[in-house]
């Protein structure tokens, strides 16, 4: 609860507000360790809780007089503890909602009365109380006492703070618990994040190191100086203080180019950034990131220093890393599979690679050395002797492999061939020789190659080793003797070593990296291609457990691995297949293992494990192993179907049926899986389809009501995406999936499986008759509600659900009451497209209730709509533009408003020039409610409206060309604008218009071509292309505007034939 808390817990940005703890896992833990302090701390600490606090803590509560009971004075709403100060005021003040609290005594009671609820309640003690110790202790004690060593004792501390008034050895007490407590706090967190430390502190000192030689004085330095703010370094390698560390930051830099200011750098594990200038650590905002994250220095530096930029290239810096974290990247092609990604970013991904791998040469004696990959190196696939041995062993490679081949072919009954096999091809760092074989000679060259920008569930990690072996647990090194006796022993000998190592606890990292380490992963790997059933067992058994460790499910597609478990799923051993596709769960979760899997035929072999019956009343044993078989097959298609060509894979292999199948299973265990795999693969067309006719909305409408949230979020989101077609939204409403999605909202603390509902929600809304059935379960209340303190994720789909509830009238008014309006609001200045795209349809669908308008033109809504039209993104454009259109429409002096925007008609005009048909269309509406006001159109008219609108007309668009038509007729009410539109040749297309089979576009057309027909040169040129027949046909619509515009546009065309024919007469 003091300083260092509040540095290392995760907290919202200061510009939303007052700042709130972020909803992580990092923050719950903090939390429950401050309320299991607080809870404890009246009974721990008796004499030290009664003690009064300097100022009270004071925060916004959910507790009501109702829940105090004896030794409070309750008066109507308001309570007083009956314990007092000395002073006679109460330790214990609640005024709803605020409560006061002025000692640990009270503060420990006050968590026991709030039962449930107390997490929320030491959470927003803290939100409201940043400084905690500084108002407990007071700020002249605080300042005092933080300032002091750790090691200091208690007496001198006493005698600091003597002449502080009384209660000094109080205060010191409170403080050293408060401090002991922040100590663990911190702990605590450095053990989490632990785990999650990308970049090795070895590799930044390598690249500093290196800068620091280009730092010389000379015609050809590149920097002037580069230094760390901190000399003293941690075990961990950082020079970061301890409460930056959670944060990931692992040093600062001072940087100096030859011809910028000095930079202030922060090197993280997420990579460097200028930081506001780390002067001292007091100083919290000077750690704040001022730039944009870079994946290095030297990256950072081109980008800020045009002379480093232009001289770096020029010189050849040795980055000399130890074998443990030595990497080179290598380039993996990406498929248009993942994510539909761009093959140009391929193309500069691998530019930037090449670049980085040409800056890792050094010279030696005048010539570059190239290094290879490690990764390369530990296969056996690069020879450390020089050319004539290489040659030797290139020349003789042959001789090998057929040798390797023979080895392999030797029967496993044998107990010598057994041993004979396990030594000989389980060496550390080198793999058999079938093994090399099979790598290098049936895989094409880029199945070694690792991608620099990996998928979205698993980045690029660096290996992490441990820097002493002092720090090693006794597992580490029992492990290792392990292996040792796995490489030599016989068939028996590695039955008992693998079931040895399964008692361990395969999960904790250091066990999985000690089998890696020692060479054990090559041995387990090479066990995967013998003839006995017990030793595959045992090897997937502990690779099914390691392999949820990133850097092994690496390690194993590097070494080829992953083809000799697809080949176990052909397997007639059950348990065999069903431990195979469990392990490729956890590998496939990258790229490149979900395409080896492919292309090693794994996913018809997956599909295939899916054909049983699951939902039998009995099964027997056998059934119950395909069961099993078949929910491991559904975790590894999970995983797999993440791909693009892997979803089609799955889809031609026939496995969409099975998976619908096993949507019929009353197992949750097995129907995660089953929906997740489907929810993933929804996102393509014909999956949508599939689910529709496969029957399978029933089965996830059912599943919505389970007690598994995982489960609820996966059919949710199956939903989600398939109720963008018509009839899944009404089979959702048939199969009563409404009430269900909409009792969902109430678990708004489970955030994904809030978007997801929510999600559903929005898509089903799209049908009017859905909306009605939700408001029976009052959902727009709670959806309104949901318009603040979530993330982003959810704040779309929410959105979105508010704007199509809008649609309604009445709930339009609903809206206004919740507040919903003030939020939606707020939202209009945020950064994400796809809510702004949102939000702006809300606003807009609200803005048609005159109420509802007045509030948005009072809360400054409409300059925020209308600023949106500069946003890059042509669909934020858009649908900016279709806003303006209903609140310029019920705006109540619209004119005066539309001027008030400084700049405002020019940028309007400026996007006539946009190539995107939505974007012109909007634009076109939302100029013909400006143009309604002479004063504005006057304006637009001098901003060239007249010739972009007329260069826009051939178009085969209906839409444009309604909203383009009705924007002509508004214009040409200003001064020669009718005429000016004939001479920019508007007129020809006009009458084209005419052959639409869109009746709003004859309307339209037909308003704008009477407005035009009142200047005679557009007369001709209407008569000319024929638009008295077509405006004829238009005269006998049941439409009376369309009537008398068609009717007047022919009246003005035969005024002006009678006019030429008198002129004629009379001359």
């Amino acid at each position: 609860m003091g300083l260092s808390l509040t540095r290392a817990a995760q907290w919202t940005p200061a510009s939303s507000g007052t700042g709130k703890l972020e909803s992580t896992p990092m923050n719950e833990s903090l939390l429950k360790e401050i309320l299991s302090f607080a809870e404890q701390f009246g009974s721990q600490h008796p004499q030290e809780a009664l003690h009064v606090f300097q100022e009270p803590l004071q925060w916004s509560t959910t507790l009501m007089a109702s829940d105090f009971k004896t030794d409070y004075d309750i008066s109507d709403s308001d309570v007083q503890s009956n314990e007092r100060d000395s002073e006679g005021l109460p330790l214990l003040q609640l005024s709803p909602p605020t409560v006061s609290v002025r000692s640990f005594s009270q503060l420990s009671k006050l968590v026991h009365l709030a039962e449930d609820k107390k997490v929320e309640e030491v959470q927003a003690c803290l939100e409201e109380n940043r400084y905690p110790v500084v108002k407990i202790l007071g700020s002249s004690v605080a300042s005092i006492l933080q300032g002091e060593d750790t090691d200091t004792d208690v007496l001198s501390l006493v005698d600091k703070v003597k002449d502080q008034g009384k209660d000094s050895e109080v205060k010191v007490k409170l403080f050293l618990f408060l401090r002991n407590l922040d100590n663990k706090l911190l702990s605590k967190c450095l053990e989490e994040i632990a785990g999650e430390i990308r970049l090795d502190p070895t590799a930044v000192k390598n690249e500093v190191d290196s800068l620091k030689q280009s730092s010389i004085e000379g015609e050809n330095r590149v920097l002037k100086s580069i230094r760390y703010t901190s000399d003293y370094i941690f075990s961990n390698g950082c020079r970061a203080p301890p409460w930056r560390q959670v944060h990931g930051e692992m040093c600062y830099l001072e940087i100096e180019p030859c011809d910028t200011e000095t930079l202030c750098v922060t090197c993280s594990t997420a990579g460097v950034f200028l930081n506001g200038g780390v002067k001292q650590e007091g100083e919290e905002s000077g750690y704040e990131r001022t730039s944009d994250v870079h994946r290095d220095l030297r990256t950072l530096l081109k980008s800020r220093s045009p002379h480093f930029a232009e001289n770096i290239n020029t010189q050849d810096f040795a980055v000399q890393e130890p074998p443990s974290t030595q990497k080179v990247q290598h380039v993996e092609p990406v498929d248009a599979e993942e994510r539909g990604q761009p093959q140009s970013s391929y193309e500069q991904r691998e530019k930037n690679v090449n670049e980085n791998a040409r800056q890792s040469l050094y010279k030696t004696g005048g010539e570059k050395k190239y290094e290879p990959c490690p990764r390369w190196r530990n296969l056996g696939l690069t020879s450390p002797c020089g050319e004539a041995e290489e040659k030797k062993r290139s020349k003789s490679s042959g001789e090998e492999k057929s040798d390797g081949i023979q080895k392999r072919k030797r029967g496993a009954g044998a107990k010598g061939k057994m041993k004979a096999e396990f030594s000989a091809s389980s060496l550390p760092g080198r793999l058999s020789s079938q093994k090399i074989k099979t790598s290098a000679g049936s895989m094409s060259l880029d199945a070694f190659s690792e991608s620099s920008s990996e998928s979205e569930e698993e980045e690029e990690q660096p290996e992490r080793r441990q820097e002493s072996n002092t720090d090693l647990p006794s597992e580490y090194w029992q492990i290792q003797k392990l292996v040792k006796y796995l490489k030599g022993g016989d068939q028996t000998a590695t039955v008992l070593t693998l079931c040895a190592m399964m008692d361990f606890n395969l999960m904790q990292e250091t066990c999985q990296l000690a089998i890696r380490d020692v060479g054990g992963l090559e041995v387990l790997i090479n066990l995967l291609d013998t003839d006995e059933v017990k030793c595959k067992i045992g090897s997937l058994k502990i690779l099914r457990k390691i392999s949820h460790n990133v850097q092994i499910r690496r390690a194993i597609v590097d070494m080829g691995g992953l083809q000799s478990i697809v080949r176990i799923l052909d397997s007639p051993v059950k348990d065999l297949k069903a431990l195979a596709a469990e392990t490729i769960s956890n590998v496939a979760r990258f790229r490149r293992a979900r395409r080896t899997v492919r292309q090693y035929g794994g996913i018809k072999k997956l599909v295939k494990l899916l054909d049983c019956v699951p939902n039998l009343a009995s099964l027997s044993a056998n059934q119950e192993k395909d069961v099993e078989v078949a929910r491991c097959g559904a975790l590894a298609l999970w995983s797999c179907s993440k791909s693009t060509k892997n979803k089609e894979a799955i889809r031609k292999a026939g496995g969409i049926p099975l998976l619908g199948r096993l949507l019929k299973s009353p197992h949750e265990n097995m129907l995660i899986p089953v929906v997740g795999t489907l929810q993933e693969c929804a996102s393509e067309e014909s999956y949508r389809i599939a689910i529709q006719t496969e029957g399978m909305i029933k089965d996830l409408v059912k599943n919505l009501s389970s007690d598994n949230d995982e489960l609820q979020m996966h059919c949710a989101s199956a939903i989600f995406k398939c109720a963008e077609g018509k009839q899944t939204r009404d089979l959702v409403r048939e199969y009563k999936g409404l009430q269900p999605l909409a009792s969902l909202l109430s678990k708004a603390s489970n955030k994904q499986l809030l978007a997801a509902a929510t999600g559903a929600i929005w898509k089903c809304s799209i049908s009017m008759e859905n909306v009605a059935k939700f408001q029976e379960y009052k959902a727009l209340e709670t959806l309104v509600g949901l318009l603040t303190n979530q993330p982003e994720e959810v704040l779309v789909n929410v959105v979105g659900a508010v704007g199509e509830f809008a649609r309604i009238p009445a709930n339009k008014a609903i809206i206004r009451k919740c507040g919903g309006i003030k939020s939606l609001v707020n939202l209009l200045t945020g950064t994400n497209q796809a809510l702004l795209v949102n939000v702006t349809n809300a606003v807009g669908a609200c803005a048609t209730d005159m109420d509802n308008m007045a509030i948005i033109d009072q809360l400054d809504g409409v300059r925020l709509v209308w600023s949106l039209l500069k946003n890059p993104s042509a669909e934020v454009q858009s649908s900016a533009a279709w806003a303006l259109c209903p609140c310029i429409n019920n705006a109540k002096d619209a004119g005066e408003m539309v001027r008030s925007l400084v700049g405002g008609l020019e940028l309007i005009v400026n996007l006539l020039k946009s190539t995107n048909n939505e974007v012109l269309a909007s634009i076109c509406a939302a100029i013909a409610k400006i143009a309604k006001d002479k004063e504005n159109l006057a304006v637009l008219t001098d901003h060239g409206v007249v010739p972009l609108l007329a260069k826009q007309t051939n178009t085969n668009d209906d839409r444009l060309r309604r909203h383009l038509a009705e924007a002509i007729g508004h214009c040409c009410m200003w001064g020669s604008n009718k005429a000016s539109f004939g001479d920019a040749g508007a007129v020809a297309p006009l009458v084209r218009y005419l052959k639409s089979k869109d009746k709003e576009v004859h309307q339209s057309t037909a308003m704008a071509l009477y407005q035009l027909s009142k200047d005679p040169n557009n007369c001709i040129t209407m008569h000319e292309k024929g638009v008295v027949k077509p405006l004829i046909h238009l005269m006998g619509s049941d439409e009376e505007m369309l009537q008398e515009a068609a009717a007047g546009c022919v009246r003005n065309i035969r005024l002006l034939a009678q006019a030429n024919r008198n002129a004629v007469l009379f001359n």
